[in-house]
């Protein structure tokens, strides 16, 4: 089948376009080892979850198709966890072509045919509950499953070129169309936790009817316009900064509120302004993305600092932003899905402006705060990402927290993390590589091979070979292409100072900015080699001082990936917050194939302080320390060992 047009391919105010799904495909190293972990591991785990009684997620649709009796069981959002496992579904079969995967899928949207009532609705935990009405109460999260549907129906159709999904989220959406459109002050503030805004962009995309595309613009719109106070639709959820609903997007200046539903919502407005081309959107979406990744960002592109806090409004907030450089390290929340999310937002606002910087973040997150997320055997899970952990200091069964957990989970009762993150591993080939006006644009790295078409329609096919993350030499094989000009651009990521770049032989005498592309536009022709070599040295970070946490403490930063420090590593009974590293000590990289799913450990010396004081304040003198040669992991890596302590910032020991 021929797949549809890719996701933003028409939109007039994109500088890149998407790949065709599939077009790029990986084929050793770091990513092939996790798609084929996604496809062999992560997928089957989770369609057994969801698919049995664990999970619950499709029996929740087979009971509203009248096929299974029972209650509905799951967080009200878990449709849309069921529609991402379908999307990762999809996008495994886009590149393996395995026709059991599309048999399945098959299945599931028969069953989910059945349990959507004729005018459109589908949502089961409303369906199932007959106290509840429909649109009753925006707690029962309506809107968030709406966007996944749509989403993962779309890229269903693109990929297969069948309807049978696709007609489930146009009969939805038309709906949606007849009860949201219209201005009233009942569904007002109803549409939070945005991600319907990006389905119905995707879905105007698909089809092109662009009454999804003002459905998608009414709910930005509406954002801000309402009084913030306590209304039927609203009760029992927080209300005001926690739902981004007392400033107007386009006079924002400051995230606020659950990490998640803010940056769906930045995701949505960038897809919307891709089409609309908007001033007032993108100068927001600008403001709101320097915020983020400027203030309040730690240093594995995490983000949401805190599980409960409060607005500089005094509003009520869960799972969010806080002040700016309020980073706290062992009780950092940072949910997977923010930090994807962070990533997504980067991702659309590259696309929308070829600028570098957003594909540092994408890359940040991917190999840190993402990763970190899941474990190497792919079936357990990690809701929060704090940057240091301690044994005994936290009672994680108080207030039923399903959340914050010291080990990674096998399932977790809120389960909206993990389909995320597998439906982006499944689908980060998509991101490696944009289609520029004239040419390819070169956002991430790994050996790939890339078979597709210009803008212009001409093909173009490029192998690359490297060992990144670990090492940083990128070789591109032109294997087919156009004999006319065009350009090839290469991310030049921050971290990567005094890089260079060599064609066919010869060093280019261009100059190769950190945090920038380089551009290079000839007449290139089959045989020709591009190499790229950044240096790969561990570099020491230090944080703003105003982040108080880590004031006088460093992380360790090699490449793109962030290490840490845990307590597998340190003499038996040893306090992570003993450990000091010894600042005047090389670190040297070893890659260990066989050690934690394959990985770069940095080795070097620390110091453990022997002398320990009592109480919350002691008096000191200058500390005994003790040398120990070790290994810092990569942070994504950690606690995968048994439950540990772990660090990032550790205080440092120079030594004249």
């Amino acid at each position: 089948m021929k797949q549809a047009t890719p996701a933003n391919r028409n939109s007039p105010y994109t500088q890149l376009k998407s790949l065709n799904i599939g077009d790029c495909q990986w084929t050793s190293g770091f990513w092939a080892d996790k798609f084929q972990l996604c496809t062999n591991a992560m997928v089957p785990y989770m369609g057994d979850v969801l698919c049995g009684d664990v999970g619950h997620a499709l029996n929740n649709f087979k009971i509203a198709a009248g096929e299974k009796e029972g209650e509905h069981q799951g967080m009200f959002w878990h449709d849309g966890d069921f529609y991402k496992f379908m999307e990762a579904k999809t996008y495994v079969y886009a590149h393996t072509k395995d026709k059991a995967l599309l048999k399945e899928l098959d299945e599931y949207i028969d069953i989910i045919a059945k349990a959507q009532e004729n005018d459109g609705y589908l949502q089961t935990q409303v369906q199932l509950r007959k106290d509840v009405d429909r649109y009753e109460n925006r707690k029962y999260h309506e809107m968030y499953n709406t966007g996944h549907l749509l989403i993962s129906a779309c890229i269903h159709h693109r990929v297969t070129g069948q309807g049978n999904f696709l007609d489930i989220a146009i009969k939805h959406a038309d709906l949606l169309y007849t009860i949201f459109m219209p201005d009233t002050k009942h569904y007002g503030r109803f549409g939070f936790n945005q991600t319907q805004i990006m389905g119905l962009v995707e879905l105007y995309r698909t089809v092109g009817d662009k009454k999804y595309l003002a459905l998608a613009e009414k709910f930005i719109d509406n954002r801000g316009k309402y009084e913030v106070k306590h209304h039927p639709t609203t009760e029992g959820y927080p209300i005001g900064d926690m739902v981004q609903e007392r400033t107007p997007l386009r006079e924002s200046h400051e995230a606020v509120g659950h990490a998640v539903l803010a940056l769906y919502y930045y995701a949505g407005a960038a897809d919307v302004y891709a089409e609309t081309g908007e001033k007032a959107l993108i100068d927001a979406l600008d403001r709101l993305w320097k915020n983020v990744t400027t203030k309040k960002m730690y240093v594995t592109g995490a983000v949401g600092q805190a599980h409960y806090g409060a607005s500089v409004n005094r509003d009520m907030i869960e799972e969010g932003f806080i002040d700016a450089y309020m980073m706290p390290n062992m009780t950092a929340y940072n949910e997977t899905c923010a930090n994807l999310c962070n990533a997504m937002f980067s991702y659309r606002m590259l696309n929308l402006k070829a600028e570098a910087k957003y594909a540092d973040i994408v890359e940040l997150v991917l190999y840190n705060s993402a990763l970190s997320g899941i474990s190497v055997s792919g079936k357990e899970y990690f809701y929060a990402n704090p940057l240091r952990m301690l044994n005994n200091t936290r009672d994680y069964n108080a207030h039923e927290n399903v959340t914050e957990t010291p080990n990674r989970e096998p399932y977790l009762s809120c389960f909206c993390c993990p389909p995320n993150l597998v439906r982006t591993i499944a689908t980060v080939s998509e991101w490696a590589y944009s289609l520029s006006e004239n040419g390819i644009s070169v956002n991430l790295y790994g050996a790939n091979h890339l078979d597709t078409r210009l803008l212009d329609d001409s093909p173009i096919k490029v192998s690359q070979e490297t060992a990144y993350p670990w090492e940083g030499r990128v070789k591109l094989n032109i294997e087919e292409c156009k004999t006319e000009a065009f350009s090839i651009s290469l991310r030049i990521p921050k971290w990567a100072k005094n890089s260079k770049l060599t064609l066919n032989g010869e060093e280019l005498t261009m100059l190769l900015e950190p945090g920038s592309f380089a551009h290079i536009e000839r007449n290139w022709k089959k045989g020709d080699v591009l190499i790229l070599d950044m240096p790969m040295e561990a570099e020491f970070i230090e944080g703003h001082p105003r982040i108080e946490e880590v004031r006088n403490q460093i992380a360790i930063k090699r490449g793109p990936i962030v290490y840490c420090i845990e307590s597998p590593d340190l003499p038996k009974d040893t306090d992570i917050l003993d450990v000091y590293f010894n600042g005047n000590k090389k670190l040297d990289p070893t890659y260990r194939p066989d050690f934690l799913g394959g990985i770069t450990t940095l080795d070097g010396e620390i110091f453990i302080r022997k002398d320990k004081g009592d109480g919350i304040y002691r008096p000191v003198q200058k500390p005994e320390w003790m040398p120990y040669k070790t290994q810092l992991i990569p942070y994504y890596a950690w606690s995968n060992r048994g439950q540990a302590e772990m660090t990032v910032f550790m205080p440092v020991i120079w030594n004249d």
